[in-house]
C-alpha cells in the first residue's frame, strides 16, 4: 500500500460482525483474565495499564507502517521519545555523537543528564565530510544522534552516511524525524536503526496533547526500547493515543497544504528587502538541498528567516503586531507560529555567525494570502519602530 492508504487503514479495529470505524478509547489500569491460560497469553501482550491498551497497540501499529519498521513503543513527549531512545544503548563508560544542531532539550539531556552517569557526548558539525565525523568514533561509541534537518537551521544530514559510519563501530544510529513525520522522509529505510518523533507535531496535529513514538528498525532494537520504557515507567494516556491516532488519518492531506503553504511563504520572504536570507532545505540553494531531494519525497511547514540586522524594539514591534501567527515554541498543529529562535546559544561544533535576528515560522493552514497580508503588516510595524 501506498503511504495515504497506510494512513487510513493501519491500526484499525479487527473486524468482527459490527465494529467502529475507530479503535475505542480503552483506558485501564488492572486488566482481569477469565482463565490462567488467558493470563499466561496476557503476559505476552497486553496485561497491564501501563503497559498499554488496545488504544496504545492501534496507534503503535500504524507508526509503524508509516515509518517502514519492526514495531513502535510510546513516550509520553516528543523529549522523552528521544531521551529514552539514547538511554535504551548506553551505560556507564560510553560515549555518543550527537548532533550539534539537535533539538536543545536533548542536547541538554545529553551535557548534564548523561554526564552525571558517566556517558560522554561529543557534538558533530552536522555538515562535516563523512570523514571528519568517523574521526570522532572511539571504541565506547555506542549511539550516533541524528536531527534531520535540524533544529532551528534545518541542516541536512547524510543519514546513509551515518548508518555507515555507526554500523562500522558497532553502534546505533537513532534518527529524530519529526520534521518529515515519518511521511516526507523514511529513516529506517535509509539506514536508521531507530526513528523517533515528537507526535506531539504533526501526527496529533492539533495541538492538544503530548505523545511520542520510537520505531525499531530490528527485533534487538526494538527489545531494548521495549526494557528502558518498562524499567523507567512510561506511559502514554489512552485518550492522548486516541488523539494521536486520529490525527494520523489526515496527516497527508494536512502535509500537503503545510507544504504548499510553506514554500510560497518562504519564496516570498526571500524577497523581502527585510530578510537577509531564508533556510528551508527544499528551496534551491540552500545548504543540504542535494541530499534533501534525494532522502525525501517533500517538506513540512517549518522553516526560518534570517533578518536584517535590527533593533530590539523593532523586533518587538514584528511580533506585537502579528495577528495570524502566534508567538508558541511548538508547531505542527493547524495554526501559523513565529518565534525569535537563537541558534548561536545551542551549538559548539558548527558556530552561528549571523547577524540579524532568526525567526522560525511554521506554516498553518490558513489562506496564504492572509498568511503574507499578516506579516507584511508585522514588517511594516517593524520598520515604523526602527
Amino acid at each position: 500500500m501506498k503511504d495515504n492508504t497506510k494512513l487510513i487503514a493501519a491500526g484499525r479495529p479487527h473486524k468482527r460482525s459490527a465494529h467502529p470505524v475507530n479503535t475505542p478509547v480503552e483506558r485501564a489500569s488492572t486488566i482481569l483474565f477469565p482463565t490462567y491460560d488467558d493470563y499466561l497469553e496476557g503476559a505476552r501482550s497486553i496485561n497491564y495499564g501501563r503497559l498499554g491498551t488496545s488504544s496504545h497497540r492501534a496507534l503503535e501499529e500504524a507508526v509503524t507502517v508509516l515509518e517502514g519498521g519492526f514495531d513502535t513503543r510510546l513516550a509520553p513527549s516528543g523529549l522523552a521519545a528521544c531521551n529514552m531512545s539514547i538511554l535504551a544503548f548506553v551505560e556507564t563508560g560510553d560515549h555518543i555523537l550527537v548532533a550539534d544542531t539537535v533539538y536543545d532539550p536533548t542536547r541538554k539531556f545529553c551535557e548534564r543528564f548523561l554526564k552525571r552517569f558517566g556517558v560522554e557526548t561529543t557534538f558533530y558539525n552536522p555538515t562535516a565530510d563523512k570523514e571528519d565525523i568517523a574521526a570522532l568514533m572511539r571504541p565506547e561509541t555506542t549511539v550516533i544522534f541524528a536531527e534531520s534537518p535540524g533544529s532551528l537551521t534545518f541542516d541536512v544530514q547524510d543519514l546513509p552516511a551515518l548508518a555507515e559510519i555507526a554500523h562500522g563501530g558497532d553502534a546505533v544510529l537513532i534518527a529524530d524525524n519529526t520534521w518529515a513525520a515519518g511521511y516526507f522522509s523514511k529513516p529506517i529505510a535509509l539506514g536508521a536503526d531507530v526513528s523517533v518523533q515528537a507526535a506531539t507535531k504533526y501526527i496529533v496535529g492539533h495541538a492538544d496533547c503530548l505523545v511520542g513514538t520510537i520505531t525499531s528498525a530490528h527485533e534487538e532494537a526494538s527489545r531494548k526500547i521495549y526494557m528502558a520504557l518498562l524499567q523507567l515507567g512510561s506511559n502514554v494516556s489512552a485518550d492522548d493515543a486516541f488523539l494521536a491516532l486520529r490525527g494520523m488519518r489526515t496527516l497527508s492531506a494536512r502535509l500537503e497544504r503545510h507544504q504548499e503553504n510553506a514554500l510560497d511563504l518562504a519564496k516570498w520572504l526571500a524577497k523581502r528587502s527585510e530578510v537577509a536570507r531564508v533556510i528551508h532545505p527544499a528551496i534551491k540553494g540552500c545548504p543540504g538541498h542535494p541530499i534533501w531531494k534525494r532522502d525525501f519525497s517533500g517538506s513540512s511547514g517549518l522553516f526560518s528567516a534570517v533578518l536584517k540586522p535590527i533593533e530590539l524594539n523593532a523586533l518587538k514591534a514584528f511580533f506585537n503586531a502579528l495577528r495570524l501567527f502566534g508567538i508558541g515554541f511548538s508547531w505542527g498543529g493547524f495554526e501559523s507560529l513565529a518565534v525569535h529562535v537563537h541558534p548561536e546559544r545551542h551549538r559548539t561544533a558548527s558556530p552561528w555567525t549571523e547577524d540579524g535576528p532568526v525567526i522560525r515560522f511554521h506554516a498553518g493552514l490558513e489562506d496564504i494570502d492572509d498568511m503574507k497580508a499578516d506579516i507584511d503588516n508585522a514588517f511594516a510595524a517593524m520598520m515604523q519602530a526602527q
